[in-house]
């Protein structure tokens, strides 16, 4: 089901798969990234917040003891502010215990280390973690008794700090040396807000970045690929085609030279065949000739009309052989043509001869091509239909990515089980087509040779209505 599912969603081309997956690799880092810089961004946050609070705790501390008894209370109320509250009192603060230990400790410790060694010296520190944005609801009399508490109420507003981040509260008492306490009550820090839209915006321009550089990249890597396809495509098509440049990585160098090396041996190998074919087809034409000689001068009568028939069968054969080994010896060049038109002049000399053979209008069809080995296809089926089916339709026409040439007929159409082994060479139907109808069973294996050379497609097929349809199917 999940092989299913991601068949369905990937990209089918290899630069969609490898770009998908770098996508993915690039989510899932800066996510992972982005948890560990948040993470990270939150402990230097909270250690920079609790060493800036100790360090102005105590320096106002030392202030406020160095200074005369009777100036203290102005200091400390010229000291206090809406965010850092300071009070002095007579009393030991009664604080409850510190919901954050380590931060607590670490905050009194730092305290002290900045205080003057004077008689009586003593620090308590208290920390509160947060329960939500905003530091107030943190504070208040239920939780430090005293004036603390009054203190804490009127200090803490209700939209304190939101938007800041999450706060934790900051309690610390420290005691003077006249015995007296110093109190402080502030917020520090519990880290910066997540939803930063400047972080966002910046990971989102890297990952732009990233993305086209991987896009560029991959397209560079995947593009030698599809031209080895393409250029396999085009030499299934065309055995001449010119070969393949070996450019790019050394596994796509080495691909390309494997398959121009491939393509130039099929090459020799077809065009060795071929003359062979053709050597061995104009060979035959000189005993059969002798055979015909013999004939007509030893023997007579019925045996003697046989003989010579027989011979002029095989001499058909070996000349349509020879003909179609010279065709496919000779490389036609491909040229851009009115495939209508070219149908046309066919369907209007048969016409012209009195055969029955009619084409429907169509427009104008231009196409690149083997014209004379298209025009051969074109009469081949032609003459079947007329042969076979008494008659001949032709229709051309543009469908979705091709062009076809349908011929229909009205003859007895072509039994199912032997639609395909009538392509094969020297196959003959003799239910419907005699000696006498002439042909050997070649037309059409040198028209399906044809149509598959231009990378298309011969069918044929009963219609329903009665009669064969011959289609031919060419790719634009």
């Amino acid at each position: 089901m999940i092989a299913d599912v991601a068949r369905r969603w990937l990209p089918q081309s290899l630069f969609g798969r490898t770009l998908a997956i770098l996508l993915a690799g690039l989510v899932v880092s800066y996510a992972i990234g982005a948890w560990i810089y948040a993470g990270a961004r939150e402990q230097a946050v909270r250690a920079v917040g609790g060493y800036a609070a100790a360090q102005r705790i105590a320096n106002l501390a030392r202030l406020v003891n160095d200074a005369p008894p009777d100036w203290r209370p102005r200091i400390v109320q010229a000291l206090s502010e809406a965010a850092f509250r300071v009070e002095l009192s007579t009393q030991a603060p009664s604080l409850s215990a510190s919901e954050s230990e380590d931060a607590a400790e670490t905050i009194r410790l730092a305290v002290l280390e900045q205080l003057p060694e004077w008689s009586g010296r003593e620090a308590h520190v208290a920390v509160a973690d947060p329960a939500g944005p905003g530091f107030g609801r943190h504070f208040g009399a239920g939780r430090y008794g005293g004036p603390m508490g009054g203190m804490m109420r009127e200090m803490m507003g209700p939209g304190f700090g939101g938007g800041f981040g999450v706060w934790r509260s900051l309690h610390a008492a420290v005691r003077l040396s006249d015995g007296r306490w110093l109190v402080f009550a502030t917020a520090l820090p519990q880290g910066a807000p997540s939803d930063s839209w400047r972080f966002a915006a910046a990971l989102g321009i890297m990952a732009i970045l990233v993305l086209a550089v991987s896009a560029w990249a991959v397209r560079g890597v995947t593009s030698p690929l599809a031209a080895l396809a393409a250029a396999a495509d085009r030499f299934g098509r065309d055995v001449g085609a010119s070969p393949l440049p070996e450019t790019g990585a050394a596994e796509i160098r080495t691909a390309a030279h494997a398959f121009n090396h491939m393509q130039e041996r099929l090459k020799r190998l077809i065009e060795s065949r071929t003359q062979m074919l053709a050597a061995i087809s104009h060979d035959l034409r000189t005993p059969l000739t002798l055979l015909r000689l013999r004939a007509e001068e030893a023997l007579d009568g019925a045996e003697r009309e046989k003989m010579l028939a027989t011979i002029s069968d095989m001499d058909s054969m070996v000349g349509s052989t020879l003909a179609f080994a010279r065709d496919e010896a000779r490389a036609e060049q491909r040229r851009r043509v009115d495939l209508a038109a070219l149908v046309a002049s066919i369907v209007d000399d048969m016409s012209d001869a009195g055969l029955p053979v009619e084409m429907q209008p169509a427009a104008a069809l231009p196409y690149e091509c083997q014209s004379e080995s298209l025009k051969r296809v074109v009469a081949n089926l032609v003459d079947n239909a007329i042969k076979y089916g008494r008659r001949a339709d032709v229709k051309v026409a543009r469908v979705p990515g091709a062009v076809e040439i349908a011929v229909d007929d009205e003859g007895p159409g072509i039994p199912e089980g032997q639609l395909q082994k009538v392509f094969q060479p020297f196959y003959r139907l003799e239910e419907s087509r005699s000696r006498e109808t002439g042909g050997v069973g070649l037309g059409l294996a040198i028209a399906q040779s044809i149509v598959q050379a231009h990378g298309g497609e011969l069918t044929l097929a009963n219609r329903a209505g009665g009669g064969l349809r011959a289609l031919v199917r060419l790719p634009e």
